[in-house]
């Protein structure tokens, strides 16, 4: 499956996944937690400067961060059309925010160990029986699906872009589909064959 994580190492690939992974959450926390504007704007300000620092990193996930302003354009439109201009500011910049932090900590912290630290994270729950390497490995395969889908769709744009000079749009969602539940099966397929569940 195609992945965002990017071989093109910056200063964040140092870091290690839980502290990077605690410091989303507690970020990713404060944003939903303060409804002031003023702090939105900074910490807005603070993400692009994160986005730029990693350079030729966040290329595999531009057209996705794209997409998300798009979508926190389109919430701000909303709330200025309902009349409430404080909302749609505070809205807009904590979803772009929230996604910026999500896709820095993506293209900066390789899948394998993702999943240790998730494995890692619930092992203490194993002891009361609960399955913590299964979730482990369904947090992680929802994880790399979630990026497999945006870089599928990123080739299938831009295989039709090629052919026709056009962006691919809503007509990439029937092909699109089928790629992404022939891929579930064979990732089912080699699960059933390694795992027999």
């Amino acid at each position: 499956m195609g992945t965002l994580y990017s071989e093109h190492l910056t200063w964040l690939h140092r870091f290690s996944p839980a502290l990077k992974l605690v410091l989303m959450a507690v970020f990713s926390t404060c944003l939903f937690l303060v409804q002031s504007p003023v702090f939105m704007v900074s910490a807005a300000v603070a993400c692009a400067v994160l986005w730029l620092s990693l350079g030729k990193a966040t290329r595999v996930a531009r057209r996705l961060i794209i997409s998300v302003l798009i979508a926190a354009l389109l919430i701000a439109a909303f709330h200025v059309f309902m009349g409430n201009a404080t909302l749609a500011l505070v809205s807009s910049l904590r979803l772009a925010c929230a996604s910026t932090l999500g896709v820095a900590l993506t293209v900066t912290t390789h899948p394998t160990h993702i999943l240790q630290l998730l494995e890692t994270l619930l092992q203490p729950l194993a002891r009361i029986g609960f399955p913590s390497q299964r979730f482990a490995l369904q947090l992680a395969l929802m994880m790399r699906f979630i990026e497999h889908f945006f870089v599928q769709w990123k080739r299938l744009d831009d295989a039709y872009r090629l052919r026709t000079g056009k962006p691919g749009g809503f007509r990439l969602l029937a092909p699109l589909s089928i790629q992404m539940l022939q891929t579930a099966r064979r990732v089912a397929d080699a699960l059933f064959a390694r795992l027999g569940q």
